[in-house]
C-alpha cells in the first residue's frame, strides 16, 4: 500500500510540472474540473478515467473549498478489476506531514465479487482511521452517487444518499486530529494497488484486460459556511439516520479501526458515538 501510494504522489507532483504543457478539455463538464494526466476524456456528459500498466489518470476540482458538500455519480470498472482502485477523494496542498484527506476508495475485485468501499480519514499527515464496507448494490452496472459533508462539527459519507459513515469532531475531548482549518481540493484518480487492493494483495491485476476505465459525472460542490446550521451542513443526526448507520454497520461493515487496537490513534474517545 505504501508503494503504491508513493507512485501516486509522485504523479501528483509530476502534474504541476507539465500542466502548462498539457491540453486541457473545453466541455462544460470541465466548467468545474481539470483534467490532469493519463488517459482522462471527456466522453458524452462524463469523464473517464482509465488505467494501463504504468499509466494512471486523474482529475481535480478547480477551486479548493473549506466545509461544503461535494456530490458525484461514478460507474466503476466491471469485470475482473482486480488490484485496480478507483478513488474519489478531497485533500489539501502544501507539506503531506501536515496535509488533510477524505477518502472514498473502490476496491477492485475479481469477476463476480462485491467491490469494497474504502474509507478514511487523514489530518495533520495522521490517518489509520479506516473502514470498509460492502456496496449493496453493483457499482458498476450504473451510476451511483458519492458524496462528502464536510463541517467543523463532522464528516458524513454517503452513498445514494444513504449515510455509510458518520465521523464526528471529538478532538476538544481528547480525539484524533480534526481537518478544521485548511481548504481542500477534490479528486477523483484510478491507479494500481495490486500489491494490497484486492484481497490483500493475493490477487494481482490482470493486464490484458487493460485499459481498465471508470466513469464520472454531474459533480456538484455546496459550500458550507462554519457556523451554517442547515440540515445538510448541521450534521446532528436524526433517528433516521442513526438507523442507517447502525443497519450499514450491521450488514455492510467489514473494516473498523476502532476494533484493531494496532491501528486505533487518539484514545478511545476516538470511537465513542461515531
Amino acid at each position: 500500500m505504501g508503494q503504491a501510494r508513493a507512485y501516486l504522489l509522485a504523479s501528483l507532483a509530476a502534474f504541476y510540472l507539465i500542466t502548462l504543457a498539457t491540453p486541457q478539455v473545453t466541455a462544460y463538464i470541465t466548467d468545474e474540473l481539470e483534467t490532469m494526466w493519463g488517459s482522462s476524456r471527456v466522453v458524452d456528459d462524463s469523464i473517464a478515467l482509465s488505467l494501463n500498466r504504468g499509466m494512471t489518470s486523474a482529475f481535480r476540482s478547480k477551486k479548493t473549498y473549506l466545509f461544503g458538500r461535494i456530490d458525484i455519480d461514478i460507474k466503476l470498472v466491471p469485470g475482473n478489476s482486480a488490484g485496480t482502485v478507483t478513488t474519489f477523494y478531497t485533500m489539501t496542498e502544501g507539506s503531506w506531514n501536515f496535509h488533510n484527506e477524505i477518502d472514498i476508495e473502490f476496491l477492485g475485485n475479481s469477476s463476480g465479487d462485491p467491490y469494497t468501499m474504502h474509507t478514511n480519514l487523514y489530518a495533520r499527515g495522521k490517518g489509520s482511521r479506516e473502514k470498509g464496507y460492502r456496496l449493496p448494490f453493483d457499482p458498476t452496472q450504473d451510476f451511483h452517487t458519492y458524496s462528502i459533508i464536510w463541517s467543523q462539527q463532522s464528516i458524513q459519507i454517503l452513498a445514494d444518499n444513504k449515510l455509510l459513515r458518520h465521523i464526528k469532531n471529538k478532538e476538544s475531548t481528547g480525539g484524533a486530529p480534526y481537518p478544521n482549518f485548511q481548504p481542500m481540493r477534490v479528486y477523483c484518480t484510478i491507479w494500481d494497488a495490486d500489491d494490497w487492493a484486492t484481497q490483500g494483495g493475493r490477487v494481482k491485476t490482470d493486464w490484458s484486460l487493460a485499459p481498465f476505465t471508470a466513469y464520472f459525472r454531474n459533480f456538484k460542490a455546496t459550500s458550507c459556511s462554519p457556523n451554517q446550521g442547515s440540515k445538510m451542513c448541521g450534521q446532528e443526526l436524526d433517528d433516521a439516520q442513526k438507523q442507517q448507520v447502525q443497519e450499514v454497520d450491521a450488514n455492510s461493515k467489514i473494516y473498523d479501526y476502532c476494533a484493531d487496537p494496532k491501528r486505533r490513534i487518539g484514545s478511545t474517545e476516538e470511537c465513542k458515538s461515531q
